[in-house]
């Protein structure tokens, strides 16, 4: 739903998916290190969501690509999951979690450059998912699965609060609008200090590709 409406909205989009359960963080970043590389576009955005997020960080540490663009995450586990944590417990949920998972409990992110880009991260505040059930103490805001204090991004330029759930966040109208605003911005605006305009501010498992048609 999210690739549509950037579609409709002037972006040439590709998808790509990955296997985040039997192939680790670089490997899966190699991955799209060469899908990035085949594109034939000036300028590629980058949107991913939820652990997706944290795979566009790791293709910026590993491989990062040549074409210029900005980076928007929702919400990624920049600060880990406690929601993970507590399902690492049980060796039924660490299988089915995976690889990528695994190293982002044992901090591997943490260690990583943050990539030279500008960077929007879309936090939920919608308490309302699975991790909810999983994970009774959740502390708010959350979107359901990560506090929005998990899915902020301290290396961001720009960090946006929607009342959306985890899951929502891909069906969201107004995100795909604010995902289009990110990409699209007037940095002279930006820089001026009118993020507000913009509808973005400073607070507290798929990657999506776009490329400007005609760019």
């Amino acid at each position: 739903m999210l690739a549509r409406r950037l579609r409709r909205r002037g972006f040439s989009v590709h998808l790509f998916s990955y296997p985040s359960v039997r192939a680790d963080l670089r490997a899966n970043a190699e991955r799209l290190a060469h899908f990035l590389a085949a594109l034939d576009a000036d300028t590629v955005h980058l949107v991913g969501h939820s652990l997706g997020g944290i795979l566009i960080r790791a293709v910026f540490h590993y491989s990062p690509p040549r074409q210029p663009g900005r980076l928007v995450t929702l919400g990624a586990p920049h600060g880990g999951s406690r929601v993970a944590q507590q399902l690492n417990r049980h060796a039924f949920w660490r299988r089915a979690m995976g690889k990528g998972v695994a190293q982002l409990l044992a901090g591997e992110p943490q260690r990583w450059r943050s990539p030279t880009r500008e960077i929007g991260a879309i936090c939920g505040t919608r308490s309302l998912g699975m991790g909810r059930l999983l994970y009774r103490g959740l502390p708010r805001p959350n979107d359901g699965l990560l506090t929005v204090k998990e899915s902020a991004f301290p290396a961001a330029q720009e960090h946006l609060a929607l009342p959306l759930s985890h899951t929502g966040m891909l069906f969201s109208r107004t995100l795909a609008r604010q995902v289009r605003r990110f990409w699209k911005r007037d940095n002279s605006r930006v820089e001026s200090g009118d993020s507000r305009a913009l509808g973005w501010g400073m607070i507290e498992g798929s990657v999506t590709l776009g490329a400007p048609l005609g760019g």
